[in-house]
């Protein structure tokens, strides 16, 4: 399991470093990964999650989080969240804390979620600008899977968002060693990759280039192209 503060710090730190160097046009370059989105967007929504984090922690809650402010003043409405955000999650990971995932009501959950909203975003960010993907560490990509299968998977079947998989897929990383099976049963197949990779797809922010199936290939890409993350 990696430290998670100390990864979502390093992800904030990376984005308030891009933010600063974006002039106007900057702000409206469209987000790849989110049809209808511009930077402003992507913005506006993290500085949103900061606050309602804050608020789910503090408060014990998931009620809305405030509008964001006018673009103009995104960078700095950007900063105040991300510093509350650290400091209201630097407590004992066992806290209580509401949150949408009823098994995990501590602040554990946050510190994870967190650091994966981050990490997934600044590849966002990074790819609106054109600038090269920063690499996710193995053992964050690795984790993320997980997160997925645990977390997500179980909460968009159950709300009707996502159908029934067809069969169920295993995700193996070459460079951790870690395997995650997504649905129930025995897969029908396995995709193989290095970690990062298979996050990155996995949560729609890169192609399968690279990554290797096996087992009943066609079937696994039926599943893999479904909303599984998001």
């Amino acid at each position: 399991m990696p430290d998670p503060l100390g990864g979502l710090g390093v992800e904030l730190d990376r984005i308030a470093g891009l933010l600063a160097t974006l002039d106007e046009p900057g702000w409206q370059r469209p987000v790849p990964a989110c049809p209808g989105w511009s930077v402003s967007d992507l913005v506006g929504h993290l500085g949103g999650i900061h606050r309602w984090v804050v608020v789910a922690v503090r408060d014990g809650h998931g009620r809305d989080a405030p509008p964001a402010p006018p673009a103009q003043r995104l960078a700095e409405w950007f900063d105040v969240g991300a510093r509350e955000l650290r400091a209201e999650l630097a407590v004992d990971p066992q806290a209580p804390a509401w949150s949408f995932h009823p098994p995990l009501q501590v602040v554990a959950f946050w510190q994870r979620r967190q650091l994966h909203e981050h990490v997934v975003h600044r590849v966002d960010l990074e790819q609106a600008l054109g600038l090269p993907v920063t690499p996710v560490p193995a053992e964050v990509a690795a984790d993320g899977l997980a997160e997925v299968v645990e977390v997500f998977l179980p909460r968009r079947l159950a709300s009707g968002r996502l159908d029934p998989l067809p069969a169920a897929i295993a995700l193996r990383c070459t460079d951790t060693g870690d395997r995650v099976v997504l649905g129930d049963g025995e897969p029908a197949a396995e995709l193989s990759g290095a970690a990062a990779d298979l996050y990155l797809a996995l949560w729609k922010r890169r192609g399968s280039q690279g990554l290797v199936w096996s087992g009943d290939a066609a079937l696994g890409r039926q599943v893999f192209a479904m909303p599984l993350s998001s």
